[in-house]
């Protein structure tokens, strides 16, 4: 075991040693440089040709060059250097090398062609960078003021009984629209007829004893006329039937409300609208103190949308009220998508909120078509005037900055100017422009970031525009 240790051992230094044999026989590369643009070197046994590759060339003969980037030419002579652009080489006075050695190896790779970058020939030149552009021009701007809003029926009535009794029928289903009046639900009528039954009992005694007093009154008043009775005893009858009178009204209270209660065991809807959840199923006792109610009527057709606006404002406000025809309002769904309806503006609260520095407002709408729904949030879209002819652009060319707002403008020549520009009322497509451009100038509205003050540019047009 221990001998095939040794042999191996052995085996591995007889190798190593071979390599390291190998490796100092083999030939060194001389130092040399050669990058960039074109050279050429020239002498007995050298190739021509521009360089990169690192390379030397020996002999007796002459190293000669150019280069764009450098703008040296050559030198000559035994031991001479020649610089070409970025290419050195080195030529070295000795015999001509062998066509197999390392230096003819070395010549050829400095002689074999590339140009590099310092080499190019002169500047890139004043390239012209694409852009997009966007047309300056006139249209009619609404001025819109934007607000979120919450949906409001215009009138919200909770049921209730008037009178106590057992609920025996409903004549709703939930969620339906009903109309005023409709009959929504029935009490149990029984006691109610009972106690109209004992008040009309009550009127008809009291009538019949008002009846026999005014008799006995005409009566005594013949008697008076032939002095057979005397007048105290007239006097007293006259009082009686006044107390009978007076009795007899009071039944007749008592009839009508009696009725009046009857009545009230037939729930009728105040209002036409839309009904919601009922709160008490058919069988159950109701009393007038309930603080649910039966169930909640919404009147949605037409509904109200509330909404706030900055008191700044207001003046403005209250002055399109004063027209013939109130401002337009429209509902959009949250995201801003979809215009659910559109409507009016109706009323400005009376007051300013302290603490927001608000103004409350209300619109209302039709909706015919029920896609405003009590509660719901919407975006408030209130167009508050419309300005005709005004100067407009994409508002992607503004460009902003510490001094203000600018834009960067294309003249004939297809070169950038910057343009400072008073902005006023702005939409997602498009901002006017109070000052700064006309209509008919050409704005970058895309690769602003790519250019600079006097810069030559190429105007690309979205499709559709010039």
């Amino acid at each position: 075991m221990r001998a095939l240790i040794v042999v191996g051992v052995l085996a591995l230094l007889t190798l190593g040693g071979w390599w390291a044999w190998q490796t100092w026989q083999a030939p060194k590369p001389e130092p040399g440089i050669a990058m960039g643009g074109a050279g050429a070197v020239r002498g007995p046994g050298a190739g021509r040709g521009p360089g990169t590759g690192p390379g030397t060339a020996t002999g007796p003969g002459t190293g000669t060059g150019t280069g764009a980037s450098a703008g040296q030419s050559g030198a000559s002579g035994s031991g001479g250097t020649t610089n070409a652009g970025a290419t050195t080489a080195v030529a070295q006075p000795a015999g001509q090398p062998p066509a197999g050695s390392t230096a003819a190896r070395q010549a050829r790779g400095g002689a074999k062609g590339g140009s590099g970058r310092a080499g190019q020939p002169g500047a890139a030149g004043d390239r012209p960078i694409p852009v997009l552009v966007g047309a300056v021009r006139t249209a009619d701007v609404d001025v819109i003021l934007n607000a979120l809003g919450t949906v409001t029926a215009r009138s919200t009535v909770t049921v209730r009984s008037r009178v106590d009794g057992q609920l025996v029928r409903l004549g709703f289903d939930e969620g339906q629209v009903v109309s005023k009046g409709q009959l929504l639900a029935e009490i149990d009528p029984r006691p109610f007829q009972v106690e109209l039954a004992q008040a009309e009992g009550q009127l008809a005694r009291d009538r019949a004893q008002l009846q026999n007093a005014q008799t006995d009154l005409e009566r005594y008043r013949g008697l008076l006329a032939k002095d057979s009775i005397a007048r105290q005893q007239v006097d007293n009858q006259v009082a009686l039937v006044r107390q009978m009178q007076g009795t007899v009204a009071a039944d007749q209270g008592q009839v009508d409300s009696a009725k009046l209660q009857l009545s009230f065991t037939r729930i009728t809807a105040p209002i036409g609208g839309r009904v919601g959840l009922r709160q008490v199923d058919p069988g159950n006792m109701i009393r007038a103190s309930d603080a649910n109610g039966l169930v909640v009527i919404t009147e949605v057709q037409p509904i109200a949308v509330t909404f706030a606006l900055p008191s700044d404002n207001i003046a403005e406000l209250a002055q399109s009220l004063t027209r013939a025809e109130a401002p337009v309002t429209e509902a959009w769904d949250r995201r801003g998508d979809r215009m659910i309806a559109s409507g009016s503006l109706r009323s400005i609260d009376n007051q300013i909120d302290v603490t927001t520095g608000t103004i409350r407002l209300k619109a209302e709408f039709e909706n015919r078509d029920n896609g405003l729904f009590p509660n719901q949030f919407v975006n408030v879209k209130l167009r508050l005037r419309t300005i005709k002819d005004a100067t407009v652009m994409s508002p992607a060319a503004v460009q902003r900055s510490s001094t203000g707002t600018y834009v960067f403008v294309i003249d004939g020549q297809s070169r950038i100017g910057t343009r400072k520009v008073v902005l006023g009322q702005a939409t997602e497509s498009q901002v006017v422009v109070t000052s700064g451009v006309a209509p008919g100038d050409r704005v970058v509205v895309d690769g602003a970031d790519r250019v600079r003050d006097g810069q030559l540019v190429e105007a690309v047009s979205r499709p559709g525009e010039t």
